[in-house]
């Protein structure tokens, strides 16, 4: 297996690092592609001057903030471009532990075309959360099984490994999400072409630095883009 952990970015110059360090370390199979949507913090250019850039670490440099769905896609074609068998989708912040990749790639190793990180799959596992907050995802997730039928404890994960295959069958052109809603329509389409998710226990931790990219638009746009999966299927 030589799998690909593809990261968006945009503003993560105080996590990268730690990041990087920390995802090579876990596997040495393991390469990285960082997708930067032209940070002011100088994020692209920790990558280009990290020791393994152009060997195990990679980078897609955007012109602006162009969306967490439309960077998972860019990284996806720029992955089924080369030789790798996987992608990982994680955030940059340190919120998902490098630790649990080995998991989620021996998930794929078992038969799983998605190995989907769950913080909810056999109970709660998430860290520095306040109870609202923690409410309001619980109840995220719960809408998105009630609309659309996913099968997942966390279908808002983004956290997971893909196989090569699932990227190459998917039809993109029905992917509409420019923000975190690319989460349920990549799951939801994935299901539905009848490809095998199964949920690999992990362990959530809020971010130590930076910032957050929820904004109230990107909650409306999932809101809808799930209604519009669950009453037409599209």
């Amino acid at each position: 297996m030589h799998p690909l952990v593809v990261v968006p970015t945009y503003n993560e110059a105080g996590s990268l690092p730690g990041l990087l360090a920390d995802v090579l370390a876990a596997d040495p199979r393991i390469e990285v592609l960082v997708v930067d949507d032209a940070s002011p913090d100088g994020t692209a250019g920790l990558v280009r001057t990290h020791p393994a850039y152009g060997q195990r670490v990679h980078l897609i440099e955007r012109p602006g903030k162009l969306g967490l769905g439309t960077a998972y896609r860019d990284g996806f074609r720029w992955a089924l471009a080369r030789v790798y068998d996987a992608c990982i989708e994680m955030d940059a912040d340190l919120s998902h532990d490098p630790a649990d990749l080995p998991r989620l790639i021996a998930a794929l190793d078992e038969g799983a075309d998605v190995a989907v990180g769950s913080r909810y799959a056999g109970g709660v596992r998430v860290v520095d959360w306040p109870l609202p907050r923690l409410l309001l995802s619980l109840g995220a997730s719960r809408y998105v099984r009630l609309l659309t039928g996913l099968p997942l404890s966390d279908p808002t994960s983004g956290f997971k490994a893909i196989r090569r295959a699932v990227l190459e069958r998917l039809d993109w052109g029905r992917f509409t999400s420019g923000g975190y809603s690319f989460q349920v329509e990549f799951h939801y389409f994935a299901w539905r072409a009848g490809f095998r998710l199964r949920e690999v226990p992990i362990v959530f931790t809020e971010r130590r630095r930076g910032a957050s990219k929820m904004s109230h638009a990107i909650a409306v746009e999932a809101a809808r883009r799930v209604i519009q999966l669950g009453v037409f299927g599209r």
